[in-house]
């Protein structure tokens, strides 16, 4: 009898990692829209007018709201107050609705409308904003810019109370499971969506041969529809274990402002938040720049238009070896005979390489860039499993700024110094963007479990909203730093792909260094006080 009444979905390992590839998918679908308009930076200035400064206030613009107005603040008191299905719903519902303004302010339609004339006219001046320096308009934006920030606001709020909300019900299903390994999987099928956006935002922007960047956004919009299906379906899935498990969605201790005071006099909380901080800001910022600044430091020439390197078909092509790597790679981590096990591991390896030539033949930096998550997908979830029945969770993050450092440094110096070896120049960019993948797959195998560590369980919504609250200072601030560096160390320069990216990759770089720093502080703190993050989250 007691067997059968311990018996809930959660038990069940089918289940469980079915929700978790419903909160995943959602997230692939986010990471795909977050990006959709990175990869075709250079087509926003030809069509819009989005010089580097426009292009990086409009990207910073995702996460104003939750830095400024505390938005991220309020999703996580709403996570711990309604629980994680309601919340789950709730943001695809935001996110859909931010993703659909941005996509009418990039549209036609938009341009010359009475709404255009508005935003031309208006919120040049934000009082008090404007005084401190973070005003998410300036004069002189272009009216597109500014409408697709105000989109791109609603969306960041709920991407962010999305992310929160997963974090939160991977740890409510796999808690004393194989956490880590749950939650590095959920990145690395989340981190595709990067990938996804590299191939097919230009492709779209270029389907047959007419340039339309509003196609690119239709696409995420699409996108954003299936996330919020997901989430509708995970909350009967999740309604389902509650009422077998009879615990409360709704929690019964009312949200007192000490919680949050408790959080905040936490130090080993604090290191982990500004290790996440500055490790983000190395990364997501650069994500939006990065197909660009291979444009520009590479010697890419274009096939022959007529050449099935140049056709729409290479395209679709490309994304299936990708999916074959990654789909492979993954799988090989769960086989328990070695047979099995490293023959995923060579198919993937194989599929890998084929993917990293039709890249060169196509001589398409967004297609070079995309293979940014794939070996993070392959060895996410071997550093999950590790921390899982290893531990060393520190140890781990200080690795992984250090491979930050090195990688931008290569990009900043190294790379320019192959500008006219066709080959050459591709193939260090190759390594470096699959290292950088790698080094970015260390933080959610590795970070995101350390915080139920830290925190006590009842109030573990409103740490990681915190958390991410101050991610996401860094995450507004460094897209509008790196444009400004831009365009002010490239005074004259109007081709988009002739600019020089050293000050901005050095100054991510100075971010991988302070994130080595604290990481070696928080291995003494962890030592120190025995938080447990060198420790393993299954006991055997």
């Amino acid at each position: 009898m007691t067997q059968a009444i311990q018996k809930t979905l959660r038990d069940s390992a089918a289940m469980r990692w079915t929700a978790l590839l419903l909160l995943a998918l959602a997230m692939f679908c986010s990471y795909i829209f977050m990006d959709i308009l990175s990869p075709i930076k250079d087509l926003m200035q030809e069509t819009r007018g989005w010089d580097s400064t426009a292009f990086g206030t409009m990207q910073g613009s995702e996460v104003f709201l939750n830095v400024f107005v505390f938005f991220l603040i309020f999703a996580g008191i709403i996570l711990d107050k309604m629980g994680v299905r309601f919340t789950a719903v709730l943001s695809g519902a935001v996110m859909l609705i931010g993703a659909v303004i941005k996509w009418y302010a990039v549209s036609e339609s938009f341009m010359g409308s009475g709404l255009e004339t508005w935003f031309t006219n208006n919120l040049n001046y934000i009082p008090l904003f404007e005084e401190l320096g973070v005003s998410p308009f300036y004069e002189g934006m272009p009216a597109s810019a500014k409408f697709a920030a105000c989109g791109f606001m609603i969306f960041g709020c709920g991407c962010e109370m999305a992310g929160i909300t997963v974090s939160r019900g991977i740890v409510k299903w796999f808690k004393g499971r194989e956490m880590a390994l749950a939650m590095g999987s959920e990145m690395a099928l989340a981190r595709l969506g990067v990938a996804t956006c590299m191939i097919f935002s230009p492709f779209f922007a270029k389907l047959g041969g007419n340039v339309s960047v509003t196609r690119s956004v239709a696409f995420g919009v699409v996108l954003m529809c299936i996330a919020l299906m997901m989430f509708i379906v995970y909350f009967f899935m999740d309604k389902k274990l509650d009422s077998q498990t009879g615990e409360a969605e709704e929690k019964d201790d009312p949200f007192k402002i000490s919680d949050i005071g408790k959080i905040l006099s936490d130090s080993g909380f604090w290191l982990v938040a500004l290790l996440c901080v500055l490790y983000y800001s190395a990364i997501f910022p650069f994500q939006k720049y990065a197909v660009n600044m291979l444009q520009c430091n590479l010697t890419l020439t274009e096939p022959a238009s007529d050449s099935f390197w140049a056709s729409p078909t290479v395209t679709i092509v490309q994304y299936i070896i990708m999916l074959v790597v990654a789909a492979a790679g993954f799988a090989s981590n769960f086989q328990k005979k070695s047979g099995p096990k490293y023959g995923l591991l060579t198919l993937s390896i194989v599929a890998l390489v084929i993917y990293c030539y039709m890249g060169y033949m196509r001589q398409s930096a967004e297609s070079i860039f995309a293979v940014f998550p794939l070996l993070a997908v392959l060895i996410t979830p071997i550093l999950g499993s590790y921390v899982d029945h290893k531990g060393k969770a520190a140890s781990m993050l200080v690795l992984g700024s250090l491979l930050l450092i090195a990688c931008h440094l290569t990009f900043a110096f190294i790379l320019p110094m192959f500008k006219g070896n066709a080959i050459g120049g591709i193939i260090i960019a190759y390594i470096t963007i699959l290292i950088l993948g790698s080094s970015f797959s260390l933080v959610p195998a590795s970070l995101w479990p350390s915080v139920p560590k830290l925190v006590d369980a009842k109030v573990i919504g409103s740490a990681y909203a915190l958390i991410f609250w101050i991610q996401n200072i860094g995450l507004w601030l460094f897209p509008l730093l790196i444009g400004k560096v831009l365009d002010n160390t490239n005074e004259g320069v109007t081709d988009p792909t002739k600019f020089d990216y050293t000050a901005p990759l050095v100054m991510l770089a100075c971010l991988g260094v302070a994130a080595l720093i604290l990481g070696l502080v928080l291995k003494i703190v962890d030592r120190k006080r025995g938080l447990g993050l060198e420790e393993p989250n299954i006991k055997e």
